[in-house]
């Protein structure tokens, strides 16, 4: 192994033990921790083995194997903005839910 692929692969390691302390500590909910989870130990197994790499990049047509790292990157990035995106908008349904109940609660209080 070369310097790089020890780099990466604690870089890995730190990801998946910081994820872990989060969730132990109560930080991070378990929901939220499965694609950063998933990442790091698909960042650990990437970085152990290069011919991998070069293998998947292969069988995806990719013929620069390190545009493969770039393009999980991004489909990485693109599922927790989707995901985020799905608990804000459900969030957000819940408080003008929780907003309209407050009003009403006001409105009978004010009544005799």
């Amino acid at each position: 192994m070369d310097i790089v692929q020890i780099i990466s692969f604690l870089i890995g390691v730190v990801l998946f033990l910081s994820v872990v302390f989060l969730i132990i500590t109560g930080r991070l909910k378990e929901r939220y921790s499965l694609l950063w989870l998933a990442s790091s130990l698909f960042i650990c197994i990437l970085s152990i083995s290069r011919r991998l790499l070069e293998y998947i990049s292969y069988k995806l047509g990719i013929y620069y194997p390190p545009s493969l790292l770039f393009l999980a990157g991004v489909l990485f990035l693109l599922a927790i903005n989707i995901s985020f995106s799905v608990t804000i908008s459900r969030l957000s349904s819940k408080v003008d839910t929780l907003a309209q109940e407050i009003a009403l609660l006001k409105e009978n209080k004010g009544s005799p």
